[in-house]
């Protein structure tokens, strides 16, 4: 029988939200194996100077435990 776990986190990118998603499932690779999905539970933009620099993305990520 398996068992999973969720995580949130938090993921930045200057390029998109798609890469934020990108970068913030790679990181947590590095410290959580078996992650199975990943849902976005939210999005949010940053600005400055009235231009947006940054994708932030809030994830939950499902994970097989070991």
């Amino acid at each position: 029988m398996n068992v999973a776990k969720v995580i949130e986190i938090s993921a930045e990118s200057e390029v998109s939200f798609e890469d934020a998603i990108r970068v913030g499932i790679a990181k947590a690779a590095a410290s959580v194996h078996n992650i199975k999905g990943a849902w976005v539970k939210g999005q949010k933009v940053i600005v400055a100077d009235n231009q947006v620099v940054g994708y932030r993305v809030d994830l939950k990520l499902t994970f097989v435990m070991d």
